[in-house]
Parts: structure tokens; sequence; C-alpha cells
């Protein structure tokens, strides 16, 4: 699957808009589990293109990352900062960004969470 059209619907769980008691200042969304992270796809030019910049806040310290180059190097961040991007950018991002969990393969370390499987 590609990336973005996964990173929104993450998004979503995260925030609980699939749930009917959402709002928007409560935190009701649910752990999300994504594994096979090292399978996503990217379409078009973004491999070369887009490119990820780190800032340490020290002079002459701008580190950049493209996208090609850190889907080999880690996949599992390329999906966090698309998923970190797509929510709100409140207090509540960060306590959202903690139920995301990122696998590389798969795993049977979180099945007492009783995952569900998204697409079939």
């Amino acid at each position: 699957i590609t990336l973005g059209r996964l990173a929104t619907d993450v998004a979503k769980k995260l925030m609980g808009k699939d749930k009917s008691y959402y709002s928007d200042f409560r935190d009701a969304g649910s752990f999300v589990i994504v594994e096979n992270v090292d399978k996503i796809i990217v379409t078009g030019n973004k491999l070369k293109d887009k490119v990820y910049y780190t800032y340490s806040g020290y002079k002459g310290n701008v580190k950049s990352i493209s996208l090609a180059d850190l889907l080999l190097k880690n996949p599992s961040k390329a999906l966090w900062y698309a998923v970190r991007g797509m929510l709100p950018k409140n207090k509540l991002r960060d306590c959202r960004m903690k139920r995301l969990k990122l696998v590389k393969g798969t795993t049977t370390k979180y099945d007492n969470f009783k995952p569900v499987n998204l697409y079939k």
C-alpha cells in the first residue's frame, strides 16, 4: 500500500474519527499496529524529490535525508513522519503518537491487543 493512503487511515484511527463518540478535544483513539512497514511503496518522483530536514539548533548542523535513503535506512520513520504531519498540531498529538506501533516484518509481540486487519 502507498505511504500516504496508509498514513491517512492510521491518523484517523489514532484520532478516533471512526468512533461514534468522537470529539476533537478528547483523546478517544485506538492503538494502531502497522506490520510490514518495509513494504511501503511511494509513487511519482517523491523518492528523490522529498527531503526530510533535522536541525539541532547549533550553527551549520542542518541534516537532510531523502525519502529513498530514509526508506532504506529506517522505513518506519517515514511512516512516522507522515502520520505525525497528519495529526492536529495540539497537546494531544504526542499522546496519540505513543499509541502508534510500527513493526518491520511481522511479530506476535502485540497479540494481546487483539489486532484487527484493516486491509484484507
